[in-house]
């Protein structure tokens, strides 16, 4: 028997209340947030040449903090500064990143490096419909190993889980204007600028398949991962 209009209102209501809230935000649950894609993308250990990529852990809170306690490393982004207490906090919201699925779904990876903590890369899901299906990577790799191409390194390792596993037609990045270094590392990874927001510079890869036909997109098509692979 279907349920009284009484009774989905109530269980609308709980859970409303049951969603969670991070950073004064309000996550929806899953049931409203709209259409998903055909199989979640789920983190797993990504192993390079010379970095394991993998799910964030509780562990890594002293790491963690060291990192995003780096003005070098904060500078051009919008994280707060965080006392100890709200980094741990921060990490395992982090850790709960773990799957692609619906629109706006947040994967997370920690990137190591000979054991060690360096950074973070991840992807937002911004699109599901197979034929516009877009993402947004970001990346955060320690100052101290720069000059390595460890944050290309680890940027392709995900770029292939975004076109290969997740099916995006493209992938955005979205970086602080003044943030030279970010924008030599998208470039050497072939992405091209296509515009400017709120003060960031938006710039745009597309998938092998993709024919770029839209006046606005200046992108190129990526012709081979492997290919981006052998140039890092």
């Amino acid at each position: 028997m279907a349920p009284s209009s009484e009774g989905v209102s109530d269980a609308l209501r709980t859970a409303l209340r049951s969603a969670v809230t991070l950073g004064g935000r309000i996550h929806r649950p899953r049931f409203l947030r709209g259409p998903r894609i055909e199989r979640a993308v789920v983190a797993r250990v990504i192993t390079t040449d010379r970095l394991v990529l993998r799910p964030h852990r509780r562990a890594d809170a002293a790491a963690w903090f060291a990192l995003q306690s780096d003005r070098a490393v904060t500078q051009y982004l919008d994280w707060p500064e965080r006392t100890k207490a709200q980094s741990r906090r921060h990490l395992r919201d982090r850790t709960r990143h773990t799957r692609l699925l619906q629109t706006n779904d947040f994967l997370a990876l920690a990137v190591e490096y000979q054991g060690r903590l360096i950074g973070d890369v991840s992807l937002h899901l911004r699109d599901v419909a197979s034929d516009e299906r877009s993402a947004e990577i970001g990346w955060v790799v320690s100052p101290d190993v720069a000059g390595k191409g460890l944050a290309t390194e680890a940027a392709n390792a995900l770029l292939d889980v975004a076109f290969d596993q997740l099916g995006a037609r493209w992938v955005s990045a979205v970086m602080d204007v003044r943030n030279d270094r970010s924008i030599a590392l998208a470039r050497r990874l072939g992405f091209l600028p296509v515009g400017h927001l709120k003060g960031d510079l938006v710039m745009k890869l597309a998938a092998p398949t993709v024919e770029v036909s839209e006046p606005e997109v200046t992108a190129p098509v990526h012709e081979s991962r492997a290919a981006l692979r052998r140039a890092a």
